[in-house]
């Protein structure tokens, strides 16, 4: 999201932002607010476009690293809090059918903290940014990527035969 304002890339963070901005109750309200406001973050509903599973940090960026050889582009993925938690955004749905140990699903009636795409907004940051399709974080390889990091954080290969 580094536009310049003009062009393709304005087309596409304007895109990104709509996308974002479409999980809110007042879409138009949200845009308002969040394009001005000092801190650069919105407060998104989970369950309606997406769903986010909250990883702790090690796993989650393991997670990531596994997950990006993977597939060409996961969708969006959160750093919150001084990067103590990872979120992947999945679709609606996935939180309440996730079982996991030590991951959150946030999904309908939660909410997260959203920056606004392009900016650092205090601490909370994206490590994959949204893009204007919409690209989600397929829950079942998303899963495979875990178990993959799991063994290598626990110092065993990884079983699942992934370099």
């Amino acid at each position: 999201m580094t536009g310049t304002g003009r062009g393709a890339g304005a087309t596409e963070a304007r895109a990104v932002v709509e996308w974002l901005a479409s999980a809110a109750p007042d879409p138009d309200a949200c845009r308002w607010e969040w394009e001005r406001s000092p801190h650069g973050v919105a407060l998104l509903p989970a369950g309606r476009r997406w769903d986010v599973l909250i990883l702790p940090a090690g796993l989650g960026r393991a997670a990531l690293d596994v997950l990006t050889r993977l597939v060409d582009r996961p969708g969006p993925v959160l750093a919150d809090f001084g990067g103590a938690r990872v979120g992947f955004f999945v679709p609606p749905g996935t939180a309440a059918r996730w079982l996991g140990t030590g991951v959150r699903g946030a999904g309908a009636g939660s909410w997260i903290v959203v920056p606004y795409p392009g900016r650092m907004a205090g601490r909370t940051r994206w490590l994959v940014p949204p893009d204007a399709a919409g690209t989600l974080t397929d829950p079942a390889v998303l899963e495979l990527a875990m178990h993959e990091a799991a063994g290598r954080l626990a110092g065993g290969h990884g079983g699942t035969g992934i370099r």
